[in-house]
């Protein structure tokens, strides 16, 4: 489907037009031999604020289109994921999109529906599988009866006795795979890829945003990501917000404080309240690892100008090594 076909599609009668930019968008996409990251980010832009205008058939006929899409959209899947699991169960059982931690905080928001559905996923992770196990575990259940004979209550002592044994050993089982699962968290939170931002970086970028010099805040931003100067300029040169909404969210900052400096930046982007449901909205939906990953893109385009034309770079010159990236070094940022 080309953009005119999505043009007339947006120009149509306003009855079904969500929910038919809806599919065609996720169709025209799913039909992409190998997506570009800006492809990717243009579906999420286009369908999340979408998201509560269409109907469940839709809901359900885009998760199981995506759950045969090798590249499919992070932010997307995570959020299809979240309903129930009529729904979600394709993108549960087959999506590369979602990652082990993913998949740990989706069980234990959604309980045993969500559970069975990852347990059909091939190569599941062990420790999910055994977590996915002790929640199907039944509870025994066994009361005494109050008036009993002796040798009723002697064979009831050694049930209770039985029982509590197993239950003692389920849950001993149940709690080493809540540590198996918590040192799998902690493991895959130390290799995310991005800046750690300290209180002093958060200042920064404020007090550079609230001045108004377009150049100390992108010089600020350059430092915080640790990408060259040009591209952090690209980044608030754009006609709206969302490269820079990536930005904040892969630093991880908080959504008031994210807000702040966005509209200091877009101060004509939000004439009205219902502009901040939105920026809120999407920010919340966007996760971070799929803004870790436009992160990782801007810093792979950084290295490739030092490689290109060595020297020449606008700004932040110096190198350093990336935690577990494709690549070897990144350009650290510095005021010049």
């Amino acid at each position: 489907m080309s953009a005119s076909d999505f043009r007339q599609i947006a120009a149509g009668a306003e009855s079904g037009k969500a929910e038919r930019l809806f599919r065609a968008a996720v169709s025209a996409f799913c039909s992409l031999t190998r997506p570009s990251r800006r492809e990717i980010a243009q579906l999420e832009d286009l369908t999340l604020p979408l998201f509560d205008n269409v109907s469940v058939e839709s809901r359900r006929y885009v998760a199981a289109a995506l759950s045969e899409c090798e590249y499919a959209p992070a932010a997307l899947v995570r959020r299809l994921c979240q309903e129930r699991v009529d729904i979600a169960a394709p993108l549960l059982i087959r999506s590369r999109a979602l990652s082990d931690v993913d998949l740990i905080a989706l069980i234990g928001r959604h309980g045993l529906p969500h559970a069975r559905a990852i347990a059909r996923r091939k190569d599941l992770n062990q420790t999910i599988a055994d977590l996915i196990k002790v929640l199907e575990r039944p509870t025994l259940v066994r009361s005494q009866q109050p008036e009993a004979t002796a040798n009723a209550a002697s064979e009831n002592a050694e049930v209770v006795a039985a029982d509590a044994n197993r239950q003692e050993a389920s849950d001993a089982a149940a709690e080493t795979v809540r540590h198996r699962l918590r040192s799998m968290m902690r493991a895959e939170s130390g290799t995310a890829i991005g800046p750690f931002v300290e209180p002093q970086t958060y200042v920064k970028l404020r007090e550079t945003a609230l001045t108004g010099n377009a150049a100390f805040f992108q010089t600020a931003l350059a430092d915080a990501l640790e990408v060259d100067f040009l591209t952090a300029r690209t980044l608030t040169a754009s006609h709206n917000y969302a490269p820079l909404l990536a930005a904040l969210r892969a630093l991880d900052l908080s959504e008031d404080k994210a807000f702040l400096i966005t509209a200091a930046i877009y101060p004509t982007a939000f004439p009205h309240p219902q502009a901040i449901r939105i920026f809120l909205d999407r920010y919340r939906l966007l996760h971070r690892e799929a803004a870790l990953d436009r992160l990782r893109g801007w810093k792979a385009d950084t290295v490739s100008k030092i490689v290109r034309k060595p020297g020449r770079v606008a700004a932040n010159a110096d190198l350093h090594k990336l935690n577990g990236a494709d690549m070897t070094a990144t350009p650290k940022a510095r005021r010049v």
